[in-house]
């Protein structure tokens, strides 16, 4: 069996990522049910709202399910807790060090994967006791790397440099995509921006919709001297574009960001003035699915590709 599967006890390696605003209960419980690994997003979610995610997820869903926690969040003791004593099996931390909460949860029996963009943090990751590795290149949307490696390259240095399984991410919304994620070196994968575009997201239609819609070169890696996020293109991120094409400081870029802007675009549908954070390869989605479908679909064209290049014989 996969390692991946094995290690979370799933059916196909496929990992949900934990987008902010668009992976609540539903989308989770989804993507268990057919076979992944449902993950609720914890980063837009006080602790009594994560609490209730984690109560109708169980209630939804008999398979395993994880939470993702951005360590940065100024309440992470609190949703610690809250995962511990509702006994979540799978966590999956980011943004922060792994060694702050890794060995933890795993003495509470809980299995811990963590999110790096560069072989110096996977090391890290891999001495703080992680069970697996998220390794996420250029192409993610969302909070990114400074380094801007992308997928092609990051996945087997880190594969090379570690002996955990590793997810890669990044760029990655089909099953032709998982393959070459495999041949790499990779053991599963992460899939985010295709998952926004689930029915069951809890993403705005109107910022599914701006998917569907969007072309090569929407988005952009933006924001670099605060914290680097990939977003569609759209107003806000014009003013951002503007604002660095004319060098502005941190305090300056902090003020356009200004507070909940990415709730205001992702969950509340401002096309305008939202922050609309969604990877390079919305380009290539083309519809709203249920995510068992998706999962499906992704499985499928694996499976197909995986024979297209048996049948390739070189020598």
């Amino acid at each position: 069996m996969n390692n991946i599967c094995k290690l979370f006890n799933i059916s196909y390696p496929i990992v949900q990522a934990g987008m902010i605003w668009c992976s609540g209960w539903r989308l989770a419980s989804a993507v268990s049910n057919a076979g992944g690994l449902g993950i609720i997003g914890a980063g837009s979610m006080y602790p009594d709202v994560l609490k209730l995610h984690i109560e109708k997820c169980k209630a939804a869903t008999q398979k395993p399910f994880g939470v993702n926690v951005p360590l940065l969040y100024p309440d992470v003791d609190a949703l610690i807790q809250i995962i511990i004593e509702q006994k979540v099996e799978v966590v999956i931390t980011s943004a922060g060090n792994p060694k702050t909460w890794t060995q933890h949860l795993k003495q509470h029996g809980i299995k811990v994967v963590h999110v790096v963009s560069n072989t110096k943090f996977a090391l890290k990751s891999v001495e703080a006791g992680v069970d697996a590795i998220v390794a996420e290149g250029f192409e993610a949307g969302g909070h990114n790397g400074r380094e801007e490696t992308t997928t092609m390259c990051l996945i087997p240095m880190i594969v090379s440099a570690v002996t955990v399984p590793v997810i890669a991410a990044g760029g990655i919304g089909s099953g032709r995509a998982m393959l070459a994620a495999f041949a790499l070196g990779a053991q599963g994968v992460q899939v985010g921006s295709r998952f926004v575009n689930a029915i069951e997201s809890s993403a705005h239609d109107h910022f599914k919709q701006a998917i569907i819609n969007s072309k090569e070169g929407d988005t952009q890696l933006l924001l670099k001297k605060l914290t680097p996020v990939r977003l569609l293109r759209n107003a806000f991120q014009q003013r951002v574009i503007d604002a660095e094409n004319t060098c502005a400081d941190t305090l300056t870029l902090t003020e356009i960001l200004g507070r909940a802007r990415a709730k205001k675009g992702m969950f509340e549908g401002d096309m305008i003035e939202g922050e609309l954070e969604i990877g390079q390869v919305s380009a290539a989605i083309n519809e709203t699915l249920p995510a068992a479908t998706i999962v499906k679909n992704m499985m499928l064209e694996f499976d197909a590709a995986r024979v297209q290049m048996d049948a390739l014989k070189f020598i």
